[in-house]
């Protein structure tokens, strides 16, 4: 049972006791605790790597806790992190990683390859813990504490995701206690000395809707970050976010609106840019709800299994309409779900793509026979089961985005055109999450940010991450349109062992085909991120990728190692924003932050896992 809301009262009283960002003196000195403030829209929706699936949960994961290797800050090429090093056998079979000497837990607890080992066992043969991490122990065999500093995995076939196993190294000293049963209600909330670790910082307290604080993790085994403090405060109206930004009472500002961020615009010591991104959202519709064994579950529109009535909605999806007037040009229509950012993944359907043409949509609905009715409403095909039935969709969009409710509008407009009668309704996501899981939906808007490798986003449309039922309960996996295709589940395994790039990119293009043709979603668009921060008292931004990338919200803690305070010298020598800045480019031209996303508040134990990044909250999306 959810708690009661503060009063607006108490909660401006609660966050006006926040330590505030204090980049620096007037005269340059770093304070004597350094604190970093980012105001976002969005709280956690759990602490346990296992449950949460919002945005901002993973960034507090990976803030809290370590991977075995690293996205590279550049351009996402493998880089060690708690894996200094490691091998890999001449038959691709055998990996073999060296763990970093020393490392301790946030507690003084030594960290060993036994935490290795016990976290990725424990993903291997635990159901719930498969749902966030199950794509990626999929290859693997077995794992292998060979001593203290030594983990031997062996996988079934030679897999190309071995170095990007972004499984979070989990304390066994912790975990060990908390069974499978347990592990579905286990929040991780932080006691007294904050959640067990070995990242940067620590999450030491975290206040549901209000803030969530850490703090420098000193036994840290890299080089300890410049800031002590790291406070991401929680609202839930942009303008008062914005706002806050402009009164320096924060320092980073994610997830703006595209008027919000346009009136920032020569604000003083504030710099906005609108980072290039890996975030897509869609129209998602039910293709046939059903469990991971064929099942059938939910209610959906049984019209939405008939892959000509999808084709003939992408066609009545004005999606250049939509960059236009929802996101303020702020990103670029949509086509198929690996984004362009990812050039050598993304599938570009050409001459072929579905062109806004309601016409042509509905020249289809009359060639499938579904015929308008008296009434404008078209209706199911005579001779079938559902015969006479109308076109009537439930479309569902997201309470905490402006941007889903006016993409649902727009979307209902364009299908009235053609003789389908939608009924929009916004719903909270951890609603949605569940009505999702269940499959008692006929549409909603939501979306993606996607990995930089594929292998994730691509198992959301495999027939096995359909939900599932464990002891009597349905619990909603990675699948959200329940789209289950033989062929694409034969190219997806195939791709898991493709070790040459340029075979594997052409079998997930050709994966992407198969998704684009059948259309169990609509992408609508790729939107930019636009977020602003106080130039005038934090640097040493780095974007991930080099040039435009993201800021924060990245594949690593990049920037939070990296920031630091502004100095006399750097306002002297006008060096201040990001890294790039410091070697004197423009500051302007790369001060971003990726998007903050993900759903809300999950209910009960039933779970929707998108990806790392996984389901986007934010407004400007």
């Amino acid at each position: 049972m959810p708690r009661p809301a503060l009063s607006a009262a108490a909660a401006v009283v609660l966050l006006a006791l926040l330590p505030l960002g204090t980049g620096g003196s007037a005269t340059g000195a770093e304070d004597e605790r350094t604190t970093f403030t980012v105001g976002m829209s969005q709280d956690v929706d759990s602490l346990n790597p296992f449950t949460g699936i919002v945005s901002s949960a993973y960034e507090m994961y990976q803030l809290n806790y370590d991977t075995l290797t690293d996205y590279g800050q550049a351009d996402f090429a493998a880089e060690p992190s708690l894996a200094e090093s490691w091998e890999v056998s001449d038959d691709g079979l055998t990996w073999t990683y060296t763990i970093r000497s020393g490392v301790l837990w946030s507690d003084g607890e030594p960290l060993t390859a036994r935490d290795v080992a016990y976290t990725f066992n424990r993903v291997m043969k635990g159901k719930y813990e498969q749902t966030n991490f199950g794509s990626y122990v999929g290859q693997i065999a077995s794992v292998e504490a060979t001593d203290d500093q030594t983990v031997v995995m062996r996988v079934k076939a030679p897999s190309p995701t071995m170095l990007h196993l972004f499984v979070y190294i989990l304390p066994e000293h912790i975990w060990r206690d908390i069974d499978a049963k347990d592990v579905t209600d286990f929040t991780n909330e932080p006691g007294p000395d904050g959640i067990v670790g070995s990242g940067p910082f620590v999450v030491k307290e975290h206040k549901k809707g209000q803030f969530i604080r850490l703090e420098r993790n000193e036994n840290y085994w890299g080089e300890k970050p410049a800031i002590q403090n790291l406070v991401f405060r929680i609202f839930t109206n942009e303008d008062s976010l914005a706002q806050a930004l402009r009164r320096g009472e924060i320092d980073f500002a994610d997830d703006l609106g595209s008027n919000v961020f346009e009136s920032l615009e020569g604000a003083e010591g504030v710099t906005q840019f609108p980072a290039t991104y890996s975030g897509f959202d869609e129209i998602a519709f039910n293709v046939g709800a059903a469990l991971d064994d064929g099942t059938p579950i939910g209610d959906g529109h049984p019209a939405l299994k008939d892959q000509r009535v999808r084709v003939a909605i992408s066609h009545a999806i004005d999606t250049e309409a939509l960059v236009e007037r929802v996101l303020g040009g702020h990103g670029t229509p949509g086509t198929s779900v690996i984004p362009p950012l990812y050039q050598d993944l993304h599938y570009d359907p050409g001459a072929s793509a579905y062109a806004f043409d309601p016409a042509e949509a509905a020249r289809l609905l009359d060639e499938a026979g579904y015929t308008e009715g008296p009434d404008g409403i078209r209706t199911m095909p005579a001779g079938g089961e559902d015969a006479g039935r109308k076109l009537s969709f439930r479309l569902l969009g997201r309470a905490s985005s402006q941007t889903s409710q006016q993409s649902v509008q727009f979307v209902a407009g364009w299908l009235e055109d053609i003789g389908i009668e939608v009924k929009p309704k916004i719903v909270s996501e951890d609603a949605l999450t569940e009505i999702i899981g269940e499959g008692t939906f006929d549409m909603f808007e939501w979306g993606w940010v996607v990995e930089p490798d594929p292998d994730y986003q691509l198992s959301t449309f495999t027939c096995a991450n359909r939900s599932y039922k464990d002891g009597g309960s349905v619990f909603a996996n990675l699948s959200d349109s329940f789209f289950c295709d033989e062929e694409y589940d034969a190219l997806y395994a195939q791709q898991k062992e493709q070790i040459d790039p340029a075979e594997r990119a052409g079998t997930v293009k050709e994966m992407q085909r198969i998704l684009y043709e059948q259309a169990p979603y609509v992408v609508t668009f790729y939107y930019d991120n636009l977020e602003a921060y106080r130039s005038d008292r934090f640097t040493g931004f780095t974007p991930q990728p080099e040039p435009d990338g993201s800021l924060l919200f990245q594949y690593g803690t990049h920037s939070y190692r990296s920031i630091r305070p502004v100095t006399a010298e750097d306002r002297a020598d006008g060096k201040e924003g990001t890294k790039a800045a410091d070697d004197d480019a423009t500051s302007s031209g790369l001060l971003t932050t990726a998007a903050v996303v993900g759903g809300g508040l999950l209910a009960g134990g039933l779970v929707l896992v998108a990806l790392r990044r996984r389901r986007p909250e934010h407004d400007v999306e």
